[in-house]
């Protein structure tokens, strides 16, 4: 039997209406049918039933019914149950589990969600009633935090909506900024797959704190990144908005220093426990990554 499947509100669509949402990511879904599942409560926030005008937020709960699924812009659908070799891949990747939280150490190259052209994720490789918390952008290595019941859902999720986490990134920068340290507060619209640096009124506030660590001459930069907002492709725009873009990014510096991987490292994360006390976490860089700083000698 075909079941629901959960999912959490992006940032880069806060506060708008439910039906923008709709609008936005199904466009094939007509205003009646709409309608109609939200009175029947198939679709619900939070676990709630909600209406069409209710303004959603960041990192709540979305559940969407079956007949949805294969409507969504990103081609997410159904995917099959967790094989013996997916099981055994998540624990290589897993840093830290309990009863109520599961943290991975996620590879360069895997996506997090299911979409148009991608066979294997995150998502299609954990237990069905685990939850996703927050995502990495496929090309991005590091920390992933997903939530093993409801309860650790909505407590990590509601972490993430008002900003009481700590967030580090590390990465490599193209050339050294010329600022060793400072805040980038640039605002970010999102167009297709890609996010640029905006005046445009419906760009969203982006600030990202920076402090370069070690550097190679002019070559390259040991940075560490610090997101205070969580936009698409946030730290890619904003350290090539500097001049400095990320070495190996496909979308920001594809005609630059040429690179198998991104790097752009999730390295550390800290976050109140959905039970009790504080997580505070770090992901060993990846093989490709590790190479990259002993070349540089960072």
């Amino acid at each position: 039997m075909s079941k629901s499947k959960i999912f959490f509100i992006e940032p880069d669509d806060d506060n708008i209406r439910l039906d923008r949402w709709f609008k936005r990511h199904t466009p094939d879904l007509t205003h009646g049918q709409l309608q109609k599942l939200l009175r029947e409560g198939q679709i619900r926030i939070d676990g709630k039933k909600s209406s069409a005008s209710y303004h959603i937020k960041a990192g709540q709960e979305l559940r969407l019914p079956p007949m949805i699924l294969g409507m969504l812009d990103s081609g997410i659908s159904k995917l099959p149950l967790p094989n013996k070799k997916d099981i055994n891949d998540i624990r290589k990747m897993t840093i830290f589990e309990d009863d109520d939280v599961l943290i991975l150490n996620k590879p360069h190259g895997l996506a997090v969600q299911g979409g148009t052209g991608i066979k294997k994720s995150i998502d299609s490789m954990i237990d069905e009633n685990y939850r996703l918390v927050h995502r990495l952008d496929k090309d991005t290595g590091g920390i992933l935090l997903i939530a093993k019941n409801i309860r650790s859902s909505m407590s990590l999720a509601k972490s993430f909506r008002n900003k009481d986490t700590e967030k580090t990134y590390w990465g490599i920068t193209i050339g050294v900024p010329k600022t060793k340290q400072g805040t980038i507060n640039k605002s970010i619209l999102k167009i297709g797959e890609k996010s640029v640096v905006s005046d445009d009124p419906n760009a969203k506030s982006a600030i990202t704190n920076y402090k370069v660590i070690d550097y190679a001459k002019d070559k390259a930069a040991f940075v560490e990144m610090k997101p205070v907002t969580g936009r698409t492709h946030q730290l890619r725009v904003h350290m090539e908005s500097i001049g400095n873009p990320l070495l190996g990014d496909r979308f920001y510096a594809p005609n630059t220093q040429k690179s198998d991987i991104l790097h752009l490292h999730a390295r550390k994360l800290v976050i109140p426990h959905p039970n009790k006390g504080i997580i505070e976490i770090e992901a060993p860089l990846s093989k490709e990554m590790q190479k990259t700083f002993d070349l540089f000698g960072f």
